[in-house]
């Protein structure tokens, strides 16, 4: 650690659970970060901040309006410009702090894809906002040995566990088990509950203060616990989860998210729309717009990565890989026939 270094967390190297060899383990340490919404942005944030020397942010959207009430790392340039969050946040870590090593992946994690995106990291870091890539994140973190903390919030709640193979209960554990409820039920999302930004402070705070335990060499200080809040009565509350005697997760290994196929479409939250994955094939985004254009299609909106435009009461925002979100349906078939149409079968 370099002098420069020494000044800029001298604050948290004082602190007696850090200090200089938990900094220093710090500075060499890595995470991947799936989902940079509202928790991911404020989780990559302090920890970028903190001096976690390298950081993989893989997400699959892009920013708008609505995202700047609580995902704190993007501007309102950030939506004009239609830019994906992966590389939004990049860019403004990169700001934060150059001594950061940070990569944003625009992609959707998937069974096929996630030993790649998430191998080689000390920590698996949860910024979803469904239950079905969280349980594939169970799955591929069990199945690579690496721990991973889980964390939501929707509405005034939030929620996060920190999960390590062989020694804690997983997310399948909890999902499965007597304390299922308090994992956050599946069937409330943002889009029909909304969110605070306090409860995703709250509890993203909580996800990044047991990730600095782990990242800086300090597993005694974990809690062990699922940590639940709701900003809005004041309440908080922590429980311990036991692991399943027959957790098909981490008890069989049986990695059935894993080993099993994405689903063809994903509502997203927040959103009345469908992701449609096309990813075997590449797009030339400068030729698709021309041909938009041509199709009399509304506010064609292009950048370095994506291709937005507008189809009577529908929005299509096209990504290179091929992928594609239909905004104004929740009907795959409606989606599916956009596609087929104005980008190609």
């Amino acid at each position: 650690m370099n002098s420069e270094q020494r000044e800029k967390y001298s604050r948290q190297i004082l602190f007696a659970g850090i200090g200089d060899e938990g900094q220093q383990k710090l500075l060499g340490a890595s995470a991947v970060l799936a989902g940079c919404g509202a928790l991911g942005t404020v989780v990559a944030n302090l920890l970028v901040r903190a001096g976690v020397g390298r950081l993989r942010i893989i997400d699959r959207d892009f920013v708008e309006p609505s995202n700047l009430q609580r995902q704190t790392l993007f501007e309102e340039a950030d939506a004009r410009a239609a830019l994906p969050k992966a590389v939004a946040a990049e860019r403004r870590l990169r700001a934060i702090n150059s001594d950061a090593r940070l990569e944003g992946i625009v992609a959707d994690l998937t069974p096929k894809n996630s030993a790649e995106l998430l191998g080689g990291f000390q920590l698996i870091l949860d910024g979803t906002d469904n239950f079905q890539t969280r349980l594939l994140l169970n799955d591929a973190a069990l199945s690579l040995d690496v721990p991973w903390i889980y964390a939501a919030a929707v509405g005034s709640y939030g929620v996060t566990m920190t999960i390590r193979p062989g020694e804690t209960a997983c997310l399948a554990c909890l999902l499965e088990g007597d304390e299922k409820s308090a994992a956050i039920g599946a069937e409330a999302t943002c889009d029909t509950a909304g969110v605070l930004n306090a409860a995703v402070g709250v509890i993203a705070s909580v996800e990044a203060a047991e990730a600095t335990k782990i990242l800086a060499g300090k597993p005694e200080a974990l809690h062990g616990r699922l940590v639940s809040t709701d900003v809005w009565s004041g309440r908080f509350q922590s429980i311990r989860v036991a692991r399943q005697s027959n957790c098909r997760a981490c008890v069989r290994r049986e990695f059935t998210y894993l080993e099993g196929e994405a689903q063809p479409h994903i509502t997203m939250c927040g959103r009345d729309s469908v992701q449609i994955h096309e990813r075997s094939r590449r797009l030339d985004l400068d030729e698709l717009g021309r041909r938009i254009v041509k199709a009399s299609a509304d506010s064609v909106q292009h950048n370095e990565f994506l291709l937005r435009f507008r189809v009577s009461t529908y929005e299509m925002t096209v990504f290179a890989d091929g992928r594609a979100i239909v905004k104004g349906t929740r009907d795959p078939a409606i989606a599916r026939s956009l596609y087929a149409r104005y980008v190609g079968a």
